[in-house]
């Protein structure tokens, strides 16, 4: 295997990881609530949008947040999660990236 191929490899191994977490309907339902909402909504919130207990909210969110994807704010008692995509986007762009290149110099 070439340097560039297991570069590859690796980036891809790296984000397996976060594109699993994009497989869920529902936290792919959270994820777009999220981005109509842009100063964040709380557990309550979500679960009025979105046909799930707010236990399992709260378990998807914790997934999104441990991935990347949101962040939260306290305020007063209340979490409000918003988007944050930077970081899982930012890895995604690399392996997009290293393929790019591996197949701009096969051809």
């Amino acid at each position: 295997m070439s340097q560039s191929t297991e570069h590859i490899v690796q980036q891809f191994k790296e984000s397996i990881p976060l594109l699993e977490v994009l497989t869920d309907e529902k936290r792919q339902a959270i994820i777009l609530l999220l981005a109509q909402h842009k100063v964040g909504l709380n557990v309550n919130a979500i679960a009025e949008q979105i046909n799930l207990s707010r236990p399992a909210i709260s378990h998807h969110l914790k997934v999104l947040k441990q991935a990347g994807y949101v962040s939260y704010e306290k305020k007063s008692v209340e979490n409000y999660y918003k988007l944050t995509l930077r970081e899982p986007l930012e890895q995604l762009k690399l392996l997009i990236a290293a393929i790019e290149a591996e197949c701009s110099s096969s051809s």
